[in-house]
């Protein structure tokens, strides 16, 4: 049907056996139909087309039931065995819905030139050797090509069919005239082979579409309507897929495989009426030329040869008979290299270290397929030519810096390696490989020092290893030496000098010692060092130093491979020498009259050593020789028992370790008049308990008359202070203390100074009343006795007075309102009876045999409310081991302002309840109890105003407890099954305990496999390419409860055995191998001291940055 409107009948091309018949595509390629076969061409007006007939070939229409064949059959003369000529296909389609063939017999559509150009050696034909050898196909019955209904194929056409093929027609000749332009058409001669198809890029699989147009014909309705296909596949039987609906005429691609059966039946639809469907229809799809099969691989190769492997791409319905191998050799050109069914080819005579791109393509009967992609592929390298020899970049003392030069003409693309060797000068070893890589410098290492050493250098790669290089000799460099021996002084040192010596050092480092340098410094400090000598000798003088200095020498030296270190410090003292003369002594202050205070400078000059002493002589009026009145470090003394008015002479000098210098210049000083000498005790007389008259007598005035008198008076002797002074003979204390002692006593002064205190008097006032109370304290906060209630009663404690000398007999308590309170001589007293939450003001007297004191100052208290009643206890949380308890309402943690706590007790064993909380918190956690076991408890409330009661009794029990958790189970592998072991655990008090395997196959879930009381466990019929997990749990079995299942081991993985090829075995490397193998779990041990050595480390680290960032 075109367009849906107007007929065209189906004519069956029908192809012997051993024949072919040549087609064109709708996408311009060509498809050989071999016989026997049957190939639909599309008549639009019935008539059979015109068929081109080769020469050899007769044309023979065949009318059987009203279907009519076309049969090409040859002439007598042909004789069977020789290759079939090629049928030309009339020209495609203009329209892809139109799936059939025109025929053109005066101007045959022929392959174009180009099709095969790809192949070595094409011209446009074939060579004998791609010639299709064609196998039989299907062979279809005659029931199959009958119109359905028995509709007749010959029905003239409408006019607007007319139109269509008139379109379809100007369409195709547009075509054609674009090909012609291109270079014509060529028409294969007699003898020549076949042409096979050809696939383009871009195109599908050669077996996901029917490329000749094979259709079935359906009812022909002269109405609107429409036709659904249904066909089933012999690849899925029993699956019926439904086609979109179309016309009359469709054509079916998509659905259909190359070389596969199907079966089709076709069924009417008229809008929403469906028409029973037809007979199945069976058939078989041709067979076409394979798939584009991979690039080849590079199984080996040397410098000269390659040897290349690839895999059999897909067939599509014929088998691949040879494969055809092509090679570029940087020309651009491919060439063929190989030919033949083999999937693998060694390509010999090649050049080394060079590119060469390859490409395949696969032939069977149907014709070649398209190239691979092509591949780039090298040869190996020669072996590589010798280096030249190794350069010296740096030399140090215990290594040497080497390089060298990759070898001359060795290309870049060769992965050269180098083996450096090296011979120490006398070892007799001969040269040992020092260093095997692939840089062109290393630095030898671990060396000695100041030696030679000889080297040579050799290059490497895949096709062997060179020569060695020309020897290169090179020294390591010196090392510096050790430190000089402890200098020592050589002689006795002098005040200003001394002479030093010292050793060589024990090590030179290889070479000898140039000089030595000797530093000294001043002090012990060591602060700051100065250069006193440089030379070859090992001795010298040090001089122009201070006497009685310390100093401290050390000595270092110098030599090719650089300085030593610093010697041991030598610590000399120098001798000191006796100070110098001092100055004049001069006095302090104004003369006294028996004694002076002298004061003086240290001397300039100390003579090396530390002034120690100093000496002051005085010289009485008169008197040739002088008497020592002070000797000590002091630059002061003070000269007593001199008389007053006198002149004395003094004179100093200083001392030190080394002895005493020259004395000073005499000083001459006059002493002043003198003070009073001490006065007679006072007399004191008490006019009454607060009050009390001191009199006294003047005493001798000693050259000066007494101008004031000082009167001292404490009540401890050690403590009196100046009550009066002035010229009076005589003084009035008042505000005494009642029954108290004082000390008293007088000092006479005049121009001169102040005289001695006289001796010291005692005095003793009168008794009195009691003092007041000085203050008075709440006694609550302390220890209560049984019947003190904060509530009702207020404590008091208050401390004692002064009784003045009489005894307190009572105290007497004033709370306002009530009735005074009279008790005997104590400090504390509870009041009773009160109110509670109410403030009282308190007043305390006390009483002696004199009469009552004042009251205190007035004090307010106030008693506190009831205590509160307990609080209800519930268990939140337990667990076989522990009990959370919770009462009353608020925050589980304590605040500072809270006032109200609590006080939990649990009864133990013996019955009494003991405490195991007290505080402001809700909830305690209460630890290491028994599985199984009830515990009493009872809590109490208590705040300022006290405790309340205790509540009633609360029991709670503790569950029991569950399995330990087992260590991961061990998996030993058999044949084809494993053994799961784990450790078996002991009875829980009496209850038996089994165990759970479980099993996780790939990334499923796990799955129970074993339940029971052993501890080992078979798995048979195990997977060689699965992985399997383990995990197990023990299980505790109660009497009266329900099972208790323990938390699971950690997971155990069993990895499936590693099959290896020998092919595979023998090109992979020792290191590849060794890759491959199943890495080994670590076992309990391991993983322990791995956890070990992992807090060690952190632990040091830890106390490196504590070290540094803290300390420092």
């Amino acid at each position: 049907m075109v367009n849906g409107d107007g007929a065209q009948q189906v004519i069956l091309v029908q192809v012997n056996p051993g024949e072919a018949f040549t087609i064109q595509r709708e996408d311009g390629q060509f498809q050989c139909i071999t016989g026997p076969a049957q190939v639909p061409m599309m008549s639009p007006n019935g008539s059979v087309p015109p068929i081109y007939v080769p020469p050899g070939y007769v044309q023979q229409i065949i009318e059987e039931n009203g279907v009519r064949r076309v049969l090409v059959l040859p002439q007598a003369e042909f004789h069977p065995g020789g290759h079939s000529p090629l049928h030309h296909p009339p020209p495609p389609p203009p329209h892809a819905h139109l799936q059939a063939f025109i025929p053109h017999p005066h101007h045959p559509i022929m392959p174009p030139p180009h099709l095969y150009s790809g192949m070595a050696g094409s011209t446009g034909d074939m060579n004998a050797q791609y010639i299709s050898q064609y196998h039989p196909a299907h062979i279809y019955s005659e029931q199959d090509t009958h119109p359905p209904h028995g509709r007749t194929p010959f029905v003239h056409r409408d006019e607007r069919a007319n139109k269509t093929y008139e379109r379809l027609q100007k369409k195709l000749k547009e075509r054609q005239g674009g090909q012609a332009g291109g270079g014509g058409s060529l028409v294969p001669s007699k003898d020549s082979p076949p042409l096979s198809p050809q696939k383009s890029r871009g195109t599908p699989p050669a077996g996901g579409d029917l490329q000749n147009g094979l259709g079935y014909k359906g009812v022909e309705e002269q109405c609107q309507a429409s036709a659904t296909v249904t066909g089933l596949g012999t690849e899925c039987p029993g699956r019926e897929r439904d086609v979109e609906p179309g016309g009359r005429e469709m054509l079916i691609e998509s659905l259909f495989h190359s070389h596969s059966a199907f079966v089709l039946r076709v069924q009417a639809m008229y809008n929403c009426l469906h028409g029973n469907p037809s007979e199945p229809v069976s058939f078989t799809t041709l067979s076409c030329e394979p798939d584009t099969p991979s690039p080849p691989r590079k199984a080996s190769g040397t410098k000269s040869s390659l040897v290349l492997q690839w895999k059999a791409p897909c067939d599509n319905g014929s088998k691949i008979q040879n494969y055809i191998l092509q090679w570029d050799e940087g020309t651009g050109v491919f060439e063929q290299c190989y030919y033949g069914p083999q999937k693998q080819y060694r390509v010999t005579k090649l050049s080394p270290a060079t590119k060469y791109s390859f490409r395949l393509a696969a032939k069977n009967d149907m014709g070649v397929s398209e190239f691979s992609e092509p591949v780039d592929m090298m040869t190996s390298c020669s072996v590589p030519a010798p280096p030249l020899r190794p350069e010296l970049i740096q030399a140090g003392v215990t290594w040497l810096c080497l390089q060298w030069n990759r070898p001359v003409g060795s290309p870049k693309e060769d992965d050269i390696g180098y083996v450096l060797e090296m011979e120490e000068e006398g070892s007799g070893y001969g040269f040992q490989p020092s260093y095997d890589g692939d840089e062109v410098s290393c630095t030898v290492r671990n060396l000695h020092r100041s030696t030679k050493y000889k080297f040579r250098v050799a290059a490497y790669n895949a096709e062997g290893k060179s020569n060695p290089s020309p020897m290169s000799e090179f020294t390591t460099a010196p090392d510096r030496p050790s430190c000089p021996c402890k200098p020592s002084i050589k002689g006795k040192p002098h005040p200003t000098s001394f002479r030093m010596t010292w050793d060589p050092p024990k090590d030179n480092g290889g070479s000898d010692v140039t000089e030595y340098v000797v530093e000294l410094s001043e002090g012990l400090s060591g602060s700051s060092w100065e250069q006193v000598y440089r030379g070859s000798a090992m001795e010298c003088v040090c001089d122009g130093l201070k006497p009685g200095w310390s100093y401290q020498a050390r000595v270092y030296c110098l030599s090719e491979g650089g300085q030593s270190p610093m010697s041991e410090t030598l610590q000399v003292q120098m001798p000191a020498v006796p100070p110098g003369p001092c100055q004049q002594p001069r006095v302090v202050g104004k003369p006294k009259a028996r004694e002076i205070q002298l004061r003086w400078a240290p001397p300039q000059v100390d003579g090396g050593s530390v002034v120690c002493s100093y000496s002051v002589e005085v010289f009485a009026p008169q008197a040739e020789e002088g008497k020592e009145v002070y000797q000590g470090p002091e630059l002061d003394c003070t000269v007593c028992g001199l008389l007053p008015g006198r002149t004395y002479g003094f004179r100093l000098r200083a001392a030190n370790k080394a002895g005493y210098g020259p004395s000073s210049e005499r000083t001459e000083v006059t002493t002043g008049p003198g003070a009073p000498e001490a006065c007679q005790p006072p007399h004191i007389v008490c006019k009454s308990p607060s009050c009390a008259v001191v009199s006294w007598e003047a005493p001798p005035c000693n050259g000066a008359a007494v101008t004031e008198y000082r009167l001292e008076w404490g009540a401890a002797e050690g403590s009196m202070q100046v009550c009066y002074t002035g010229s009076g003979m005589s003084h009035e204390l008042k505000g005494l203390l009642p029954a108290t002692n004082y000390f008293c006593r007088v000092q006479a002064g005049n121009v001169a100074g102040v005289g001695p205190f006289s001796d010291v008097v005692l005095c003793q006032t009168p008794c009195s009343v009691p003092a007041a109370v000085s203050s008075v304290h709440d006694e609550g906060d302390g220890p209560s006795p049984l019947l003190y209630s904060p509530s009702t009663c207020l404590g008091l404690r208050w401390e004692a007075p002064c009784d003045h000398g009489a005894e307190i007999t009572s105290y007497l308590i004033d709370i306002g309102e009530r009735q005074p309170i009279l008790t005997g001589p104590v400090t504390k007293y509870i009041i009773q009876n009160l109110q509670p939450d109410t403030s009282y003001r308190i007043r305390i007297q006390a009483l002696n045999s004199l009469g009552a004191g004042p009251f205190s100052h007035t004090f307010k208290l106030k008693t506190k409310p009831l205590p509160p009643l307990p609080p209800r206890l519930e268990c939140t949380a337990f667990s076989h081991q522990t009990l959370r308890l919770k009462w009353g309402e608020g925050p589980a943690k304590s605040t500072p302002t809270d006032s109200l706590q609590y006080h939990l007790q649990m009864e133990d064993k013996n019955g009494r309840f003991v405490s195991l909380y007290k505080g402001p918190c809700h909830t305690h956690k209460v630890q290491r109890l028994n599985e199984s076991t009830s515990y009493t408890f009872r809590i109490q409330a208590f705040n300022e105003a006290g405790e309340g009661p205790f509540s009633s009794v609360y029991t709670f029990t503790t569950p029991r407890s569950p399995p330990a958790p087992l260590k991961a189970p061990r998996v030993e592998r058999l044949d084809e099954s494993c053994e799961i072991s784990w450790e078996a655990l002991p009875p829980m008090k009496g209850d038996p305990v089994i165990y759970c395997l479980q099993c996780m196959q790939g990334n499923s879930e796990f799955k129970q496999i074993y339940k029971g009381s052993a501890t080992v466990f078979q798995l048979a019929n195990l997977s060689s390419s699965a992985e399997y997990r383990f995990r197990v749990c023990a299980i505790r079995q109660c009497q009266d409860a329900p099972e208790i299942i323990g938390p699971y081991s950690s997971t155990i993985t069993l990895l499936p055995p590693r099959i290896e090829t020998p092919a595979s075995s023998s090109s992979m490397g020792p290191k590849t191998a060794e890759a491959l193998r199943p890495r080994r779990s670590l076992t309990d041990e391991q993983f322990s001291f791995l956890i070990i050595a992992l807090l060690a480390v952190t632990s040091i680290l830890i106390a490196v940055a504590i070290q540094y960032f803290v300390i420092e």
